[in-house]
């Protein structure tokens, strides 16, 4: 696959990026160049290359699903500015 000017442009107009002339006529080999290593990465025979999500080997670090309530009502609200009947009071705002 090769790009032209035109096709520069299009990208461009559909990006809703104003490039000018030159711009254009300086980014058609740069994407012609980045297709081409999309292209040679398309080459690589992955066949016999097991899937991973990381480099490393990872295992999820699990804990006990339990709800709790936190039981810290108190010293949440501590740090509040005002608090009424357990939650935070909040000035009424109207606009």
């Amino acid at each position: 696959m090769s790009v032209d000017k035109a096709t520069v442009e299009k990208i461009a107009a559909l990006a809703r990026i104003a490039i000018s002339e030159d711009e254009a006529q300086r980014l058609v080999p740069e994407l012609n160049n980045i297709i081409g290593w999309v292209e040679q990465l398309g080459e690589v025979d992955t066949s016999n290359v097991e899937p991973m999500t990381a480099v490393i080997p990872n295992t999820l670090r699990l804990r006990e699903d339990v709800v709790t309530d936190g039981n810290v009502r108190d010293d949440v609200l501590a740090n509040a500015p005002q608090a009424e009947h357990g939650f935070f009071a909040v000035p009424k705002v109207i606009e």
